[in-house]
């Protein structure tokens, strides 16, 4: 009898995203060397803008150095996308895994991430969209999680934010995922909107890490080490 192939999922609560940043490619390292199992790393982060490989001229608002004065950290990375925002409230899963036990297409890949959200939302009575042409999920068109990964040897690495409960003030120094004039929501104010009971961010990052396991058919094991 086969083994079921599992997700290992880590909890690290609030950490800096430098911290999470080197984790993700020292455990990236270990996956593509097939040390480890398919990994999630969940966490959220202090304030920070993050400039993806396709960022435009422009698409920050204010200075770098503006926003470091402030309180929030500005990063270059390497995974694909336009710029965007951490901030404490907003989920943030790191999917370390080996697509070549998978399906070796990054479109795919993309697709797969947006249907662990929108997944997710559902459990909450939340219906949520793709859009055409653009990679991450909206309500109503308002948009809600954004997505951007980098691959080596087709083990993936960055993943999602996910807004739950931050308060989204730091997306107004940046042009969101590069698109003009999009409105950014959080699953609290699209809760309040519907009428229904904001769920807590743990009810939310439970029903993320479910609805990964289900999408990308692994079992979810808990490694515990939040805080870590």
């Amino acid at each position: 009898m086969t083994a079921p192939r599992v997700l290992e999922v880590r909890d690290l609560g609030l950490v800096a995203y430098d911290e999470a940043w080197a984790l993700q490619k020292e455990t990236a390292t270990r996956r593509i060397a097939g040390e480890i199992p398919d990994t999630l790393m969940v966490v959220q982060h202090p304030p920070v803008v993050t400039l993806g490989r396709s960022t435009k001229p422009g698409h920050l608002l204010v200075s770098a150095e503006w926003l470091e004065l402030r309180g929030v950290q500005v990063r270059e990375v390497e995974r694909g996308g336009d710029i965007t925002i951490h901030e404490p409230g907003q989920l943030v899963l790191y999917p370390i895994i080996d697509l070549k036990q998978h399906r070796q297409d990054l479109h795919w890949y993309l697709r797969q991430l947006e249907e662990v959200v929108i997944r997710a939302l559902a459990s909450f009575g939340l219906d949520a969209e793709r859009r055409a042409g653009l990679t991450g999920v909206w309500l109503d068109g308002r948009k809600i999680a954004s997505i951007g990964v980098h691959a080596k040897d087709w083990v993936v690495w960055h993943g999602i934010g996910f807004n739950v409960v931050n308060d989204l003030s730091t997306f107004a120094h940046v042009v969101p995922c590069g698109i003009d004039r999009v409105e950014m929501t959080t699953v609290a104010r699209e809760s309040v909107r519907g009428g229904r009971p904001v769920p807590s961010v743990a009810e939310v990052q439970q029903a993320l890490v479910a609805a990964m396991g289900a999408v990308f058919g692994l079992s979810v094991v808990s490694r515990g080490d939040r805080g870590a």
